[in-house]
């Protein structure tokens, strides 16, 4: 399986973590599969190494995948978390306070964005 977190609003517009996971199934030789998701597409992002991004939403809905660098997120209600390298997010908070997001380290930081 896969864990990823997701940040999403509730009814009243504050953002929240959920640990989700993603199951999979044997396909054989070629190893374990999810089951397909369709997306609209896919954006490469770096950003600059002083990242510190105040309240924000999300665009849209979108996975993103953390290249070569981590970052803190904190939720409009204080909840703080530590993301590194390799892990994925499922950010779905497009409506409400938002999160604020900040580069771990001092350095450049790339990522990919799946758009759903």
């Amino acid at each position: 399986m896969f864990s990823v977190t997701r940040i999403y609003s509730d009814a009243y517009g504050d953002s929240h973590f959920e640990d989700i996971t993603i199951p999979l199934k044997s396909n054989g030789e070629i190893g374990f599969l999810s089951d397909e998701e369709l997306v609209k597409g896919i954006i490469f992002r770096e950003v600059v190494a002083s990242y510190d991004f105040d309240f924000h939403n999300a665009p849209q809905r979108q996975y993103i995948i953390l290249l070569d660098g981590g970052v803190i997120i904190e939720t409009s209600l204080g909840d703080i978390r530590t993301f590194t390298t390799g892990q994925i997010l499922l950010v779905e908070d497009i409506t409400g306070k938002g999160h604020k997001t900040k580069n771990i380290e001092n350095k450049t930081r790339k990522s990919v964005f799946i758009t759903l």
